[in-house]
């Protein structure tokens, strides 16, 4: 049996009542070491276990207690920063701090009304189980397909496209991306729904911090799941599909949950 991890240490952080803290920090598992990073530091602040203006722990601490590099808890970190979650402070009493007034989700005028509330955690599953069903199937599909010259090479300009995306149009072009793959399927009803899925996902992306580490981390997703369509490995492109949605759907759980 593995160790547990060791115990957190005096950090700003407490145990509210009917709440482990072992429960939310506990180990990172799969591909997708940074997006499940942030996604265990918002629940310890959504959740109360760090009270605003709480210190976390040290880097090293969280590396250990999460199984993942320093690099990676620093990625986190600096994401939270960036989105007004964290603070970091230098000097002799320096450290990371939760802020004293949490963040608002983000909205634009068209939409204040119905991206101020906060997402029902079982609407918001159901969406994200049901992008995940769909798109694995459709890149297992489209990797089962004897694909023309010609969709094989939309695919790669698509993929190339989406890699080189600036942060104001990564989204949709990473949308074309995923409803190329789709519509490689060789099915249109695969593909329509898809784009319904894609749609109401995209409206809750709109709603969390777009996040630099993750753009880089989806753009290397994206080759594993193209590549694996065009070498024809159906399971291996199901395989990263499915990884990469699990990926989205753990920040989406951890700002909007």
């Amino acid at each position: 049996m593995d160790a547990l991890p060791p115990p957190l240490g005096a950090g700003g952080l407490k145990r509210p009542a009917g709440l482990s803290i072992e429960l939310l920090l506990q180990p990172v598992r799969g591909g997708n070491a940074y997006e499940s990073t942030v996604e265990r530091l918002l629940n310890t602040i959504r959740l109360g276990v760090l009270e605003p203006g709480g210190q976390l722990p040290p880097e090293r601490e969280l590396a250990s207690r999460l199984g993942v590099s320093r690099d990676t808890v620093r990625d986190a970190i600096s994401s939270l920063v960036d989105a007004g979650y964290l603070v970091v402070r230098r000097g002799r009493y320096g450290g990371t701090f939760l802020v004293d007034s949490l963040p608002s989700a983000p909205t634009d005028s068209a939409d204040s009304a119905r991206s101020s509330a906060s997402a029902n955690e079982t609407e918001l599953d159901d969406v994200l189980i049901l992008r995940e069903i769909l798109e694995a199937g459709a890149a297992r599909a489209a990797a089962d397909r004897s694909l023309s010259a010609g969709e094989r090479e939309l695919l790669w300009l698509t993929l190339e496209e989406t890699r080189s995306a600036s942060e104001a149009d990564h989204r949709r072009l990473d949308s074309r991306l995923h409803l190329t793959i789709a519509e490689l399927s060789g099915s249109p009803s695969l593909l329509s729904a898809v784009a319904r899925s894609r749609a109401q996902v995209n409206e809750l992306l709109d709603r969390i911090p777009l996040l630099p580490p993750n753009i880089a981390h989806s753009n290397a997703q994206h080759t594993d799941i193209v590549m694996a369509i065009l070498a024809g490995r159906s399971v291996d492109a199901e395989s990263a599909m499915r990884a990469h949605v699990q990926g989205s759907a753990a920040l989406l759980r951890g700002f909007l949950a």
